[in-house]
């Protein structure tokens, strides 16, 4: 048993030498070979590194080759340039020298010539001299023939010519004044009566109610309605006031708005003709007839352009136009006043050789602001200046509208064609009339508020009442007082009384100092 175990030991040890031995041969020949594989990829390598270098040798030679090239022809481009550059400049300078050789031969006869100016000069200075000794010698002369001295000779002379200078030329301007004036005249009277004789308007009478007959004193009770419902919700529907009083058989309409009393008429009457009167049948009607009434106002402005002969405006402009229409002025209809302005300024304008179209067309345009100015604050004329911008006119038309009276001063003959017009449209006889009683009792009104306040020395109601002109006290009102004095009378107005548009309050405050000189 113990003898297998040591030969089993001995047979280990022996197969462990074994393959000791056994993996150190294969360990040498693996390194063996590792070292002659990397001497072959040392000796690759330094023959790679060898034709490597050998092809950049040839590239950097050849690139040298090619920059020598570019070198030498850039050099010889930059001889060749320089070659010229240097015949150029031999050239200038020769033609500098053939210069510098004709400026000294011409300095030479500058030379010359100054001598012969000085010796003339010299010539002059002595003849002046005697010139002047014999002039002395006959002044001399005639000082003592006349007994008067030369300066008082010169300032007398000087005095006859101016005097009579004067006088011609006075009588020449004075000739030439009358001349122009008599002229001017002649000429405007003849162009302001063609004018007029080309063109005559309508007259209508200005109100500020309309009147709708019943057919019975019966329908007024149903116009009110039970407890007052159908009165109510016609007014809220057109905002006009609704009058029923002891007049037999009609209801009074009452507002500034002409549109909406226009609406309101309209709308009663198709309410009475049908006899069904209830507030949804009024909210009804209203609509329907206000929808139609705006159709009208658009083909109502569209045709006062095709009778006008003027084209391309804003279709809200056309639309403001057909709200003239509704509009009166002093009796006067606003769109048929336009239209006469608009012939009358092209009729103007034609004499006067000018562009009658936009003459026209200024003319058309001038109360614009009218059909909206219950509506705007501010001067008609500014407000359709506005307008007229706003929707695109020109800026000489914009200006004829704000200057038409006098809002701002008038800049161009458009504008005083236009002022003129519109005083020609309203002047004219039968062309405006006003309710003789309600016109004094505005201006009374209005004169009556402004005098009730102290301080106040006098008040004045112009332009048709659309300004109070007020003069007050200086001594017992400061320029801070007035201020508020002007706000103040403005507010009482507005409270107190009903007008279209606005009214203007201008307070005057003048000091005066006197003295005597005794």
């Amino acid at each position: 048993m113990v003898e297998y175990l040591l030969i089993g030991l001995i047979s280990f040890i022996l197969g462990g030498v074994v393959i000791w031995f056994l993996q150190k041969y294969l360990y040498k020949k693996e390194f063996f070979s590792a070292k002659q594989e990397a001497r072959q990829i040392l000796q690759e390598a330094k023959q790679e590194a060898k034709q490597i270098q050998r092809e950049a040798s040839g590239q950097a030679k050849e690139l040298l080759y090619q920059m020598r090239s570019e070198f030498e022809r850039e050099t010889k481009e930059k001889r060749r340039d320089l070659q010229r550059l240097e015949n150029r400049l031999l050239k200038r300078e020769e033609q500098l020298e053939k210069k510098i050789a004709i400026l000294e031969r011409k300095e030479d006869a500058l030379n010359h010539r100054e001598k012969e100016l000085e010796n003339k000069e010299k010539d002059i200075e002595e003849r002046k001299i005697i010139y002047e000794k014999l002039l002395q010698e006959e002044r001399q002369k005639l000082e003592a023939l006349a007994q008067m001295t030369s300066e008082e000779a010169k300032q007398l002379l000087l005095k006859q010519v101016e005097e009579e200078t004067r006088h011609e030329a006075a009588k020449l301007i004075r000739q030439i004044e009358n001349e122009a004036k008599e002229e001017a005249n002649k000429k405007a009277k003849e162009i302001l009566a063609l004018a007029i004789n080309r063109y005559a308007g309508e007259f209508v009478a200005e109100k500020t109610v309309s009147v709708v007959p019943l057919p019975s004193e019966e329908m007024k009770g149903r116009i009110i309605g039970r407890e007052g419902r159908n009165i109510r919700a016609l007014e809220a529907a057109t905002g006009i006031d609704v009058i029923i009083d002891d007049t037999p058989e009609v209801v009074v309409l009452s507002g500034f708005n002409p549109i909406r009393r226009e609406i309101a008429r309209l709308s009663l009457e198709r309410l009475v003709a049908d006899g069904r009167i209830h507030p949804a049948r009024i909210e009804e009607v209203v609509n329907k007839t206000t929808q139609e009434v705006e159709t009208a106002i658009r083909e109502t402005g569209e045709q006062v352009c095709f009778d006008v002969g003027i084209h391309g405006f804003h279709p809200e402009i056309v639309k403001l136009l057909g709200k003239l229409k509704y509009r009166t002025s002093y009796g006067q209809n606003v769109l048929q006043h336009s239209m006469e302005v608009a012939f009358m300024a092209g009729i103007m304008a034609s004499e006067l050789g000018l562009d009658p179209k936009e003459a026209k067309r200024a003319g058309l345009l001038h109360d614009i602001g009218k059909a909206v100015d219950h509506e705007v604050e501010g001067p008609h004329a500014l407000i359709g200046a506005e307008l007229a911008k706003k929707y695109g006119e020109t800026e000489a038309i914009v200006h004829a509208i704000a200057a038409h009276h006098e809002d701002v001063p008038p800049e161009t003959v458009l504008a005083i064609l236009v002022s003129a017009a519109d005083t020609l449209s309203g002047a004219r006889p039968g062309a405006r009339k006003e309710t003789l009683e309600s016109y004094i009792k505005r201006i009374e009104n209005l004169e009556k508020i402004a005098q009730s306040f102290d301080g106040v020395c006098k008040a004045y109601a112009i332009q048709a009442g659309r300004e109070v002109r007020i003069i007050v006290e200086s001594e017992l009102l400061s320029d801070e007082d007035i201020t508020l004095l002007a706000h103040d009378v403005a507010k009482r107005i507005e409270q107190e009384v009903r007008y279209p548009g606005q009214i203007k309050v201008f307070v005057i405050r003048e000091k005066r100092a006197v003295a005597y000189a005794k």
